[in-house]
């Protein structure tokens, strides 16, 4: 089942600006934090000798050194917009309900690092990430295949339960999608997903006002 959206209610579920989870997946590791803060001293310093060297405008001097001290805080706010950017591009979307018609586990690649063992041997070590994949249907013919960083809260899955999501397309009937967002399993009141694209409260609060629109209808046909 795919409930068509409006441009506005979609906008409002995926935000413009950076969620608070959104936030928080870009600020990352504090290897990530490090390497932002890295980039924040250099960039003062090198906009501190530029205004020595070419005697800059103290106005200017300050806007940059502020926006170049802050890079720490406000590059993973930048890196969400630009992600949610890329889905707000397509005009029509939906609120898609199905089951879970399969699920298995698999390894991912993340990243090598290569070290000497004691005999001074190049040694490479592969850094694996176990995902779950999820195989998403209804039965109208409709599957998509997902996959997201395995987490222990996805010993709770099984395969018939109810998964909702949004699916996004640049045909107004909605007949080719072409993208869609984390999935949210209510009857568990869990969300797998890499990134978090929706704003969770607003999705849950539609999902259970689609609910429970279907379950009143029954009782209005009896009446």
């Amino acid at each position: 089942m795919i409930v068509p959206l409006t441009r506005e209610k979609f906008e409002q579920i995926v935000p413009l600006i950076a969620s608070g989870l959104q936030y928080k997946y870009y600020w990352g590791k504090f290897s990530n934090f490090l390497q932002r803060l890295l980039i924040s001293v250099v960039t003062v310093v090198m906009i501190l000798l530029l205004k020595l060297l070419l005697k800059l405008d103290f106005n200017l001097v300050f806007v940059f050194g502020v926006f170049g001290a802050f890079f720490w805080l406000w590059y993973p706010v930048f890196q969400a917009s630009i992600r949610n950017s890329k889905c707000r591009r397509y005009q029509y979307s939906g609120f898609f309900r199905g089951r879970v018609l399969d699920w298995w586990i698999t390894e991912k690649l993340i990243g090598k690092q290569e070290t000497v063992n004691n005999k001074g041997e190049l040694v490479v070590i592969e850094n694996r990430e176990k995902r779950i994949n999820l195989e998403i249907g209804d039965n109208t013919g409709f599957v998509v295949e997902f996959d997201a960083p395995l987490r222990a809260a996805h010993k709770a899955i099984a395969r018939g339960q109810i998964a909702e999501m949004i699916v996004m397309s640049n045909s107004p009937d909605l007949s080719s999608i072409e993208e869609f967002s984390n999935i949210y399993i209510p009857s568990r009141n869990l969300w797998v997903s890499d990134y978090p694209f929706v704003r969770e409260d607003l999705f849950t609060e539609m999902s259970t006002r689609l609910r429970n629109q279907q379950r009143d209808q029954p009782r209005r046909r009896r009446q």
